[in-house]
């Protein structure tokens, strides 16, 4: 059975809801939380082998490669956090419907935005 419908599969041509967005950015922020936990258990590792390896790791961490990558694991965990914390209030039954989702997913994006920026303040 052949049907006749219409397929996009060009994704830059579809306009995403801000729920939506703000589920795949969780999916995408959780995945660079487990890449970058590669690089915090080195870190972790080589910083208690002793007084030479906790001052090799305070030297990297001052770069600013070093804290940029802190910044972005940092923020991803914040956002994380936040809209992981709005998936829960909706598998509780509150903000479900369109217009409550919408308005949650925009807050929630807003408030990561705004934990990212001061994440970056503290650590510049």
């Amino acid at each position: 059975m052949k049907k006749e419908r219409p397929v996009n599969l060009d994704l830059s041509t579809i306009k995403f809801p801000a729920a939506a967005k703000a589920s795949i950015l969780h999916r995408i922020s959780g995945v660079v939380m487990l890449f970058s936990l590669a690089f915090l258990i080195w870190a972790f590792a080589v910083s208690l082998s002793g007084p030479e390896g906790f001052a090799q790791i305070e030297s990297i961490m001052t770069s600013f490669i070093a804290k940029f990558i802190g910044w972005g694991i940092l923020t991803a965990l914040g956002f994380h956090l936040i809209i992981g914390l709005r998936h829960l209030v909706m598998d509780m039954g509150y903000w479900e419907e369109l217009d409550s989702g919408r308005l949650s997913a925009n807050i929630a994006i807003a408030l990561s935005v705004i934990f990212s920026v001061l994440v970056g303040v503290w650590l510049w």
